[in-house]
């Protein structure tokens, strides 16, 4: 069972003249309504950004789009799987019809930990570590590491 992050409904002008929701708005969605929730149980948000300098980049990302979203639509974002190694997160999110519960689409993110003054990757801190290694440990059970795409990328 995935861990539900946020429930969100398709905008007009989120649509296309195909009459479904336009490709671009899956990555903005998964990003400011999965993955920055995500991030900030980490202490990796915006908060941190703002206050430590530093936060996280993604590097690459791998998206399936598996069923049309219309306006009006709502989905559930859920969180599927997550890892890390010292300065590397692998995180991937599904995007599921909260009526219909079809699988509309999922994203796979690897991301880099960053100080933003030296723009330069950095290892976590200990006090981030532990949060996400006990975020694993409860959560783990729930987590789907099929169809993962980066796996091999985190050096542990």
């Amino acid at each position: 069972m995935p861990i539900h992050i946020s429930t969100q409904k398709i905008k007009k002008e989120w649509t296309d003249y195909n009459g479904h929701m336009n490709v671009a708005y899956y990555v903005l969605i998964f990003d400011l309504n999965a993955a920055e929730i995500l991030m900030n149980k980490f202490n990796m948000g915006e908060k941190s950004a703002k206050e430590t300098n530093k936060s996280t980049m993604v590097v690459e990302s791998h998206i399936t789009y598996n069923q049309e979203l219309k306006e009006g639509d709502e989905v559930d974002l859920n969180l599927i799987y997550f890892n890390h190694d010292k300065k590397r997160l692998q995180y991937k999110f599904e995007m599921v019809h909260k009526n219909k519960k079809y699988l509309a689409s999922t994203i796979e993110i690897l991301a880099l930990y960053v100080d933003l003054e030296e723009r330069r990757v950095v290892e976590f801190e200990d006090e981030k570590t532990k949060i996400m290694e006990n975020y694993i440990l409860e959560n783990s059970s729930k987590f789907n590491n099929d169809n993962l795409v980066f796996s091999g990328k985190l050096k542990k």
